[in-house]
């Protein structure tokens, strides 16, 4: 059977990570389908390959028409576009390091070949690491850090990881593709991070009707959090600046939509509410600046050590000047 990926660039580095994505189930926060598409923008990678979607998705079933089918677009009776699911591979990075950027379309069948391919893709690249990233909505305070749980392929992957400030999974339910990656990836003898943060959501509808819910379409505080994370455990220098900015305005926006809902709807008791939760919430902070200082001085004592301190030797004496 023919393989189901196909690359028309090939990247060369000394090491090659890869960060993996997924319109799918578990996307709170848009972590799984918007972080990697925000890494492509800011990064500028380039598309390097895909899986073809050749037998991974249902054309139709009964009563859910609109959600499966491919979307198509005439004009005068002349097809312009038609689009299909995407599984796309880019990549960005130096001749040190290299990151292969990976969004696709959870599959609606056959995971095991879809699966296998993208393993076998990330062998040819010669991936060093797999990182997943999804998320998962949850009743927390908006304004601290998001909750990140983890989970792992490589048993001897847990030391590096006990230093990210994660929680480490004890799920135990029905599969996302991230968690199926990760079993199937321990098969392999592969290196598997995943990575899932916790997305505020709040759901007020009980209280009073016609209020309804509060969700984080795209959490940029969980996705800052994820990102600083991939940083410092690969070593790499994503910008985030840029996230940094989005999170700060996010946090604004939230808190003037709770302040709206507290005086337009007093018997929420919205601001108690919140009280409640930070109160109960344990924020797990991740500041790795003492890791990073101490990584900069092993680097200068390295050097130095490279360098001879010792005075030199007391030079010889001229000798005499000739007679004159």
């Amino acid at each position: 059977m023919a393989d189901a990926y196909e690359f028309w660039r090939k990247p060369e580095a000394d090491e090659i990570y890869m960060v993996v994505g997924w319109r799918q189930w578990a996307d709170a926060g848009s972590l799984s389908s918007g972080l990697p598409q925000y890494l492509i923008q800011q990064t500028s990678a380039r598309k390097i390959g895909q899986i073809r979607p050749d037998g991974f998705y249902i054309f139709q079933v009964p009563g859910l028409h609109d959600l499966m089918r491919p979307v198509v677009r005439f004009s005068h009776g002349f097809p312009e576009s038609l689009q299909t699911q995407q599984n796309e591979f880019y990549y960005t990075g130096d001749a040190e390091r290299g990151l292969v950027i990976f969004i696709g379309d959870e599959p609606h069948m056959d995971v095991e070949r879809y699966i296998q391919s993208l393993l076998d893709a990330a062998r040819v690249l010669g991936v060093k690491r797999i990182i997943g990233v999804g998320g998962v909505y949850g009743e927390l305070p908006y304004n601290k850090e998001r909750t990140v749980t983890c989970n792992y392929s490589m048993p001897a992957l847990k030391r590096e990881l006990d230093n990210l400030a994660v929680i480490y999974s004890d799920y135990h339910g029905g599969a996302s593709i991230g968690s199926f990656l990760c079993h199937r990836a321990n098969e392999r003898d592969m290196e598997y991070v995943g990575l899932y943060g916790f997305v505020p959501a709040y759901e007020f509808s009980m209280e009073t009707p016609g209020v309804g819910s509060v969700r984080i379409e795209n959490d940029y505080r969980a996705w800052l959090g994820i990102l600083r994370r991939i940083n410092f455990m690969l070593k790499l220098h994503l910008p985030l600046a840029d996230l940094e900015g989005k999170s700060q305005r996010l946090m604004g926006v939230i808190q003037a939509k709770m302040e709206e809902m507290e005086a337009d709807h007093p018997e929420l008791g919205v601001r108690d509410y919140f009280d409640r939760l930070e109160k109960e919430f344990h924020e797990v902070e991740f500041n790795p600046l003492d890791d990073v200082w101490e990584e900069n001085l092993r680097r200068l004592l390295n050097r130095m050590d490279d360098v001879n301190l010792d005075p030199p030797d007391d030079p010889a004496p001229p000798d005499d000047p000739p007679n004159a």
